[in-house]
């Protein structure tokens, strides 16, 4: 179960629609005679004129603001013998690494399987599920799942991740791991794990496991789930229980690889949370089309009789894309999600918050309004906005788990319902330094706009490295940025941004690995609008080296000058 988290509940009314009301002089004073013993509390009652303790005017060192900052790393770009960053040796070592720079936050991208064509982690076919190939075998090899003789040899080290080799070398491995799990006395520790995994999560595991059965299945592989046959299709009772007999063993491989990965993965947060270290998880607004979630929640989804979207997701034409960006996931049903009580919504965020300690939730302006796209369309350009569930949504999430720790991902075009969501909720919005040097003094991602309950970036795994960045921008936006910070190391922008983020008075500053290595172009994570050449980059080098030590000892030394080292 998920343990109690101090949160940023949705205790907060918004103002809109409310009128200012005028208090008369004699009602104030009132209420400032009923409370004055407050105001006068260090005084301990003493009348005019009397003396005050010595330690009266000890003010201390002030009040923790609980700032901190943090570094944004997918675990496939840590370095490791086997093609790709995984949940092994390396992961704790970059936690050691975080604690040694004085680092509380950790950010992740969504853990789920990627697809498979351009390994996206944002497009998964289901949204609890883990990415089984950041299953570390070493760990695997320590349980007694794997020999030490069938562990593969390393391959050399490269700044690229090669997720189809991974997948090749590592999965018949995983299945034989699996095979041995379930294969073990129903009586031993590990097995009594696994069996209480599958009864805690069967709301989601059941369907998932199925679903990624019948999508591999000879005569469905390649099919999108409303092109199966309508009795699999529409979920036919009969056709369920068939489809559960005819793939009984894939079905418990699927569901021991998901145990393993969570076991893994947990094991890892405890590390972290021990070393003072968040975990930050990340949640896409949308889920996929072709995905167990769509497949068995259909009366959710703004689809047609046979399940296939009749709109789809997106955001208009805008000053980056002129015909707007067309993501192409089916949209909710607001209207019947309201109806039983948000479940889908309590069940997913339940799973995220066994998952991290926080979870950032992208595109959170969809919970305002959102860009409806009828499925036909090719592009973005013609669409209409839709009014979100708004608060509705987060009260009903935290009359069923408490307070949480939401952070909204509120980029791009942010019209004042969107502000006044994030704000009722008490969520930290994002601000991003490489966004605010146009010229504007009102840019909201200026430092001087910033405020203290969002999360600051130089820049996003969604953007340039700094460094790479820098190298775009003309000359009169380089002048304004040496003008208004007043510093600027032409040489590695990089740190003079992660400078300036950690002195900003947002709580929160996070990093991505690529900036803290000044790393150019080369070592970006992504490129939005694209489909091909992403979500590669890896380190090609250990934490236990002089390099890191040094890159260690700069942030410990700047997050301790700017009040965000621990407490």
């Amino acid at each position: 179960m998920p343990r109690t988290r101090h949160a940023c509940g949705s205790r907060h009314v918004a103002r809109r629609g409310s009128r200012a009301t005028r208090v008369s002089p004699r009602a104030f004073l009132g209420f400032f005679m009923k409370h004055k013993g407050t105001a006068g509390s260090r005084t301990g009652g003493a009348k005019p004129g009397d003396e005050l303790s010595p330690a009266y005017g000890d003010v201390g060192a002030g009040k923790s603001k609980g700032r901190r900052a943090g570094i944004v790393l997918h675990p496939t770009s840590l370095p490791s013998a086997y093609g790709a960053g995984d949940l092994g040796p390396s992961a704790f070592a970059f936690v050691d690494w975080l604690h040694k720079a004085g680092m509380r936050a950790w950010q992740v991208l969504p853990l789920v399987p990627p697809e498979r064509m351009f390994w996206s982690p944002y497009a998964g076919q289901n949204a609890n599920t883990g990415n089984v190939l950041l299953i570390s075998l070493e760990i695997l090899e320590r349980d007694g799942l794997l020999q030490a003789s069938e562990i593969p040899l390393p391959v050399p080290s490269s700044n690229q991740a090669d997720f189809e080799a991974v997948a090749a070398s590592k999965e018949p491995l995983l299945s034989k791991a699996a095979a041995r799990l379930t294969a073990l006395d129903p009586s031993s520790e590990i097995r009594r794990e696994f069996d209480d995994f599958c009864s805690a999560n069967a709301d989601w595991l059941d369907s998932a496991a199925l679903f990624h059965c019948l999508s591999s299945s000879s005569g469905l592989q390649g099919l999108s789930w409303w092109e199966w046959p309508e009795e699999v299709r529409d979920r036919h009772p009969s056709a369920m229980r068939q489809a559960e007999r005819d793939h009984e063993s894939s079905v418990l491989e699927f569901k021991a690889l998901q145990f393993l990965f969570n076991r893994q993965w947990l094991c890892l947060r405890e590390y972290a949370n021990q070393r003072g270290v968040s975990i930050i998880g990340d949640m896409p607004i949308y889920v996929g089309g072709h995905s167990a979630d769509v497949w068995a929640n259909r009366e959710l989804f703004d689809l047609s009789g046979e399940g296939r979207s009749l709109s789809v997701s997106g955001v208009p034409p805008d000053a980056f894309s002129k015909t707007g960006q067309l993501w192409g996931n089916p949209l909710y049903d607001w209207k019947a999600m309201k109806k039983d009580g948000y479940s889908w919504w309590v069940r997913r965020l339940k799973r995220a918050f066994e998952l991290y300690d926080e979870t950032r939730i992208d595109h959170f302006r969809g919970f305002a309004g959102y860009w409806s796209v009828d499925a036909e369309e090719e592009t973005a350009m013609v669409g209409k906005w839709l009014a979100g569930p708004g608060a509705d949504l987060f009260n009903a999430l935290e009359a069923s788990l408490g307070r949480t720790k939401i952070m909204a991902e509120d980029l791009g075009v942010i019209t004042p319902d969107v502000v006044e969501l994030r704000e009722a909720i008490g969520a930290p919005g994002m601000v991003v330094l490489q966004f605010g040097f146009d010229g504007n003094p009102q840019n909201p991602h200026l430092p001087h706009n910033h405020y203290e309950n969002c999360f600051v970036y130089p820049g996003t795994h969604d953007n340039d490295t700094t460094n790479g960045w820098y190298e775009n921008v003309g000359e009169e936006e380089r002048e304004f940025i040496e003008r208004y910070l007043g510093y600027l190391d032409g040489g590695d922008v990089a740190w003079t941004f992660i400078k300036a983020a950690m002195s900003s008075v947002a709580r929160t500053a996070i990093f991505t690995m690529q900036d803290v290595l000044s790393l150019d172009n080369s070592g970006r994570m992504n490129l939005p609008g694209t489909a091909e050449g992403n979500w590669a980059w890896r380190m090609d080098h250990g934490f236990a080296t002089k390099e890191m030590d040094d890159v260690a000892e700069n942030l410990r030394g700047l997050s301790s000058m700017y009040g965000r080292a621990e407490a």
